[in-house]
């Protein structure tokens, strides 16, 4: 078997030679940069929270029940689009930190909700500079109105409902 070398410089092990024409081809697609894109942000995102033991998907989660009076699981599971299993257990995580609450539905009381509590208020307000300064480090390589058209093309991409 030949090896190809497709740059000057050696590529580590697990890395990827972005030189290499099949990498170009990629690089080509749209949807192929979106989801490198989306991985980064999510890498980048997950560090920063690390000290606090939670995750993007929890701080997603802490961030939609700050603009409601309380969901249901199954409300969260179809806003955020996780599967339901996985809400049932990033509750269980933010209610054990204090930062949500399991509460009896206003409009029944058999049924219950999630609510933001005020430590997750708090938790919210702390790591809006972390959510600004892993954008900035994204989007570093561009200038303020760059990054503002990116924000309104990526917004009208993700709101539209493919159909």
């Amino acid at each position: 078997m030949t090896s190809r070398k497709t740059t000057a410089e050696p590529v580590e092990e697990g890395s990827v030679d972005e030189g290499a024409p099949w990498m170009r081809g990629l690089h080509a697609d749209a949807g192929y940069l979106l989801y490198r894109l989306g991985l980064r942000s999510g890498q980048l995102f997950n560090a920063a929270l690390q000290r606090s033991g939670l995750r993007l998907r929890h701080y997603a989660l802490l961030r939609y029940l700050a603009t409601v009076e309380g969901a249901a699981q199954r409300e969260l599971s179809q806003e955020l689009g996780y599967d339901p299993s996985a809400i049932v257990g990033l509750v269980d995580d933010l209610e054990r930190l204090g930062f949500v609450e399991r509460r009896p539905a206003p409009d029944d009381r058999r049924r219950r909700i999630v609510a933001l509590a005020p430590a997750g208020h708090d938790f919210l307000r702390d790591s809006d500079e972390v959510a600004r300064g892993v954008t900035d480090e994204l989007l570093a390589p561009l200038g303020p109105q760059e990054r503002e058209m990116l924000h309104v093309l990526l917004s009208r991409v993700a709101h539209t409902d493919g159909g």
